[in-house]
């Protein structure tokens, strides 16, 4: 900075101590440009406010944001182009109910109305998803472009009118000391200054239709999102309805208690494993038993017949003769003697 724009930052520094501290009246400016500026200063603060609470209501879980944030932030730096959604709370549920109805079954009333029910919110929150991409679109974006614009630039002109007002009061109030021509140059300055910042906040204050239609966009978002979700759930409603009446309107099962034996193994001595069916009786089942496992009744033949070789002669076991196993008997055991060498 040169040694001239050194001065005048002491010359405004001065002026503006002799303001606050010894009271000190600056150049007042007309009520119309203070109302102007009271709106203005009113409308970025609204912006400050309106925008976070927006995202608030649309993602209510803090630490969700911060943490789709800083995923947001990592994929844009990697150069990847799709961001992380946030997770709605109808999903979440959504997906739970899914899990638990696939276990219990479609077979199951219960599972099959977890299915549907899941199914539902799984779409409401796909609707939800849809309200976030238009509030985004139509109201927050727009507030935001006219915060970093619009109002930004209204600032710098309100500073930059302020420090030409404290710059040609140190002059004035120092007449005499200072060339009529310099009191003058900083006065057009200020002139110049106040006439950039007015017409600012006239344009923003004159386009408060812009940001009504914005309201608009954030109204007819929200009331979309709630038709869609009245429609989805109220198909659900029926759904359900109808199911109830169907399972009020079923005969009801009667209660068929099993005994032990019904449904037991047996294993018999040679290894064999046999099972009942659960559809028979105890009677049954005992009798069953009682057959499988009765004494075995060998009877003898009643009549043997055995040609003789010899005397081709018929002999039966009514004869007297030696019966058949000690005569086969005798002759298994008669063997030859070897004689020695």
């Amino acid at each position: 900075m040169s040694v001239a724009g050194l001065k005048k930052q002491f010359h405004k520094a001065s002026q503006l101590l002799k303001e606050k501290i010894n009271g000190v009246e600056g150049t007042k400016l007309d009520e119309e440009f203070l109302n102007m500026e009271r709106k203005t200063d009113i409308t970025h603060k609204l912006i400050l406010d309106l925008v976070p609470k927006t995202i608030g209501y649309l993602q209510p879980n803090p630490a969700y944001r911060a943490k789709l944030s800083m995923l947001n932030t990592v994929s844009k730096i990697r150069g990847q182009v799709k961001s992380v959604g946030y997770p709605q709370t109808e999903g979440i549920l959504g997906d739970s109910m899914l899990r638990y109805g696939n276990e219990l079954g479609a077979e199951s009333g219960f599972g099959y109305a977890l299915l549907e029910m899941g199914e539902a919110l799984k779409q409401v929150a796909q609707a939800k998803d849809c309200m976030d991409v238009r509030v985004k679109r139509t109201f927050i974006d727009p507030l935001q472009s006219l915060q970093h614009t619009e109002l930004k630039e209204i600032a710098y002109h309100l500073k930059k009118l302020e420090g030409r007002r404290l710059d040609f009061d140190y002059k004035k109030r120092r007449k005499g000391k200072i060339a009529d021509s310099e009191i003058k140059k900083a006065f057009e300055k200020f002139e110049e200054s106040k006439e950039l910042a007015e017409r600012s906040m006239f344009n923003l204050l004159e386009r408060d239709v812009q940001r009504t239609q914005h309201l608009s966009g954030l109204l007819e978002a929200v009331m979309d999102y709630h038709r869609q979700s009245y429609q989805i759930l109220e198909n659900l409603r029926s759904s359900l309805q109808t199911r109830i009446t169907d399972a009020s309107n079923r005969p009801k099962r009667e209660f068929a208690s099993k005994s032990v034996a019904s449904t037991a193994c047996y294993t018999d001595i040679y290894g064999f494993s046999t099972c009942s069916s659960g559809q028979s009786s105890d009677t049954e089942i005992t009798e069953a038993l009682s057959e499988k496992y009765a004494p075995v009744v060998v009877h003898p033949p009643d009549k043997v017949t055995i040609k003789d070789q010899k005397t081709d002669k018929r002999t039966s076991n009514n004869d007297s003769s030696p019966p058949l196993g000690s005569a086969l008997l005798s002759g298994a055991l008669q063997f030859p003697v070897r004689k020695p060498g």
